[in-house]
Order: C-alpha cells, then sequence, then structure tokens
C-alpha cells in the first residue's frame, strides 16, 4: 500500500514499489527541512569531509541517516551512499540494493539554488559489491528528487519517465504523467567554462563553435549554462532540452571526471535515456561502463540525443583543425 507516492504504474512489483515509496517520503520530508533555510542553523555547518574527499554539510549525513533509517525493514538488502565509505546490508533477506547520493549539490543550499537526491535500484546480488558494481543497463528503477520552488520526484522503471510533484500540506507525492521525449533541438548548453584550459582538444573544440555562434560553423547562437547542481541541470533538459557536460580534464583528480558512476552518472543517464535522450563518457554510452571501485568517477556528457552524438564526433576530428574550419562546418546542433 502506497503511503507517499499517489500511485505506480499498474503491475509493478510490491518490494520496488514499497521502496519507492519509503524514498518518496524522506524526499517530502527534506523538502521541508530543507526550505526552512536558516530557520534550521544546522544547515549550512560543515562536517568536514565524506568518502569522496567532498565538503560535507550537516545535512548530508542528516539525509544519509534518514534514507538508510527508512529503508530499515523494506527490501532493501544492501545500501551505497556517497556519504558511505563501503556499501552496507540493511536487511539480510532483501531482494534490492540501493545506490544513492542523498542530497546532490548541497554546497549550494545557502545561495537557494536548487539541490537534491538521486538514486537507482538493483537487484541484490550475494555480496554488496556484487549488487552495486554492474552496468547502468542492470538498473530496475532510478530517478531523483529536486528540491526547488517545486519540489518534484521523477522517476523511471525502464518504461519512460514518470513525473511526481509533492503536496507538501498532504506529504504526498502526486503524479502528473510522463515526462519525454527529450526536446530535440535547444540552444543551451551546460558546461563550468573556468576550466576551459584544462579541457581536452575535443570539449574545446566543441565549446569553441558554439561561442563563434553565428559567425561560426553551427551557423546559429547558443546560451551557455551552468548551476553546478547535476538533479538541477537535469530536470532543465528533460523540460526543454540542451546538453550538459562534465568532461575529464587535466587537472590532478580529474583525469576520469568527477561525477561518482554507480550513484550519479548511471542513474541520471537510465532517466535520460528512457526519455529519449542519451548519456556518454564523451564516446561510450555509460548506462554500458562496468564500475570497479564504489566511489569510482566518469566523465558525463548528456541530454538532446543529436547533441551528445555530435560532441562524440569532434573525438574523431585531426587534432590540428581549427575551430572554424574543414568538417566542422557540417555540425549544425
Amino acid at each position: 500500500m502506497l503511503s507517499v507516492l499517489d500511485r505506480l504504474p499498474e503491475g509493478t512489483d510490491p518490494a520496488l514499489a514499497d521502496t519507492l515509496d519509503r524514498l518518496a517520503g524522506v524526499a517530502a520530508d527534506l523538502a521541508r527541512r530543507i526550505a526552512r533555510g536558516g530557520i534550521d542553523e544546522a544547515l549550512g555547518a560543515a562536517r568536514g569531509a565524506n568518502s569522496c574527499g567532498d565538503e560535507q554539510k550537516a545535512l548530508d549525513v542528516i539525509a544519509d541517516e534518514a534514507f538508510a533509517a527508512a529503508l530499515a525493514g523494506s527490501a532493501v538488502r544492501y545500501l551505497a551512499s556517497e556519504e558511505r565509505d563501503a556499501v552496507v546490508e540493511l536487511n539480510p533477506a532483501g531482494g534490492l540494493a540501493l545506490v544513492i547520493d542523498p542530497l546532490d549539490g548541497s554546497s549550494n543550499i545557502d545561495t537557494n539554488v536548487a539541490v537534491g537526491t538521486v538514486f537507482g535500484i538493483h537487484r541484490a546480488a550475494g555480496t554488496g559489491e556484487a549488487s552495486v558494481l554492474r552496468p547502468g543497463r542492470a538498473l530496475l528503477a532510478a530517478g531523483y528528487a529536486i528540491y526547488g520552488p517545486q519540489c518534484c520526484l521523477m522517476v523511471t522503471l525502464g518504461a519512460g519517465v514518470l513525473k511526481y510533484v509533492l503536496d507538501a500540506a498532504a506529504r504526498r507525492f502526486v503524479g502528473v504523467g510522463s515526462v519525454g521525449p527529450i526536446p530535440a533541438e535547444s540552444s543551451e548548453y551546460a558546461i563550468n567554462a573556468s576550466n576551459y584550459r584544462h579541457w581536452p582538444a575535443p570539449i574545446r573544440a566543441y565549446v569553441d563553435d558554439r561561442v563563434a555562434g553565428a559567425e561560426g560553423p553551427t551557423g546559429r547562437d547558443f546560451n551557455m549554462r551552468w548551476i553546478a547542481s547535476l538533479v538541477a541541470e537535469t530536470h532543465r533538459i528533460l523540460t526543454r532540452g540542451g546538453i550538459f557536460l562534465y568532461p575529464a580534464d587535466a587537472r590532478r583528480g580529474y583525469e576520469r571526471g568527477r561525477l561518482r558512476l554507480v550513484y550519479e552518472c548511471a542513474p541520471i543517464a537510465f532517466l535520460i535515456e528512457q526519455a529519449g535522450g542519451r548519456a556518454t563518457d564523451g564516446t561510450d554510452p555509460i548506462l554500458d561502463a562496468m564500475p570497479r571501485a564504489l566511489h569510482e568517477r566518469s566523465p558525463l556528457v548528456f541530454g538532446s540525443a543529436g547533441k551528445v552524438a555530435r560532441v562524440a564526433t569532434y573525438f574523431d576530428l585531426p587534432a590540428h583543425e581549427s575551430a572554424l574550419f574543414g568538417k566542422r562546418g557540417l555540425f549544425r546542433c
């Protein structure tokens, strides 16, 4: 019996449905707590670094503990979280494994930027590592909650993307239908341009052509976006198309990108592909990547399918090609 989600597709496995409902309950509570802002002084307090070396806010820990507590006694056997060093076992009798970033973008809370929760659900295997260190195509479900002007829960069970909107007064997520396909055409791209000098040549060339706009090989103008919140970027792309790029670069620690393959890239890629988009590491599909460690990083490029495919072609260009010459004159996306 669902208590927070108002409905799920007919035939959804009861164990999976209960897990999603529990996740929705924590998301509803987090939305309320985040909205209180400065009323809860602990929101902005730093707690040192998490297992990935990122600064850990008090609310990161609160969110992680809340999800773990809500899943006690559920069908989730294993929990893999950004805030934990290793996979933990919650229920030896459970048949599912949850990967989660409990509070993505928490450093943006004090600037009132939308933050969120990213999650994916696998079938449990014999060990925690075997349950979560597998390609994203093995996911049963994935999604995110976004805590913004409107609190939404976006979920895929492998057959499209469902959108729910929080009725805060009723503590209930109301289904408002499906999302997609992602618009094929958009003039928006998202990347942190301050890292330009560190990017590989194909990414610099791709961005150079968009900066050149109507005078360049694309023959059109573009707008650059950068929110520095993965869920906010994803929500915008699901709504109006475009592309997000977080490439690997030459900085120490960024050689394989910055985002985590298991509990950020793979769930987002699953969601994006279910909405008709595409997600790669620049060239190869994210959902085919086999993670080797829980906190492994990966480059991530996702969005409108044609635009993501176009990025891959830049990796095939001769390194000497200038930004405004040759084959790229055909690149109109």
